[in-house]
């Protein structure tokens, strides 16, 4: 069963409302969306439960907002994210190899 055939839970579902609030030129690590989740909605999970969601149902959203807490990218995905960082214009630490976000300027708080 495709992803596009998978019934959207209601977690994933959270998940997916609050990258498409992340702002243009933000950014949420995959823990801070479960820490905003937990506190926001008593909802239990964790980064990895995020990062599956984001891996099963991502495509639809702003995906390059949601990154490691170290400030990198999906790994995969650097090229593409940095095009959008740079459209956006999200703080970067490093738009070479390693592409790395400026968490302290570019954390959205939720």
């Amino acid at each position: 069963m495709s992803a596009a055939e998978r019934p959207v839970d209601e977690y994933s579902s959270r998940v997916l409302d609050v990258v498409d609030e992340i702002p243009a030129g933000r950014v949420m690590s995959y823990g801070d969306i479960a820490e905003y989740l937990s506190a926001e909605y008593h909802v239990t999970g964790g980064p990895r439960q995020v990062g599956r969601v984001m891996a099963t149902f991502g495509g639809g959203v702003a995906w390059w907002r949601v990154i490691r807490a170290d400030g990198t990218p999906p790994p995969g995905h650097e090229s593409a994210a940095l095009a959008h960082y740079l459209a956006e214009g999200t703080p970067l630490r490093s738009a070479r190899p390693p592409v790395r976000v400026d968490m302290r300027r570019a954390r959205w708080p939720g």
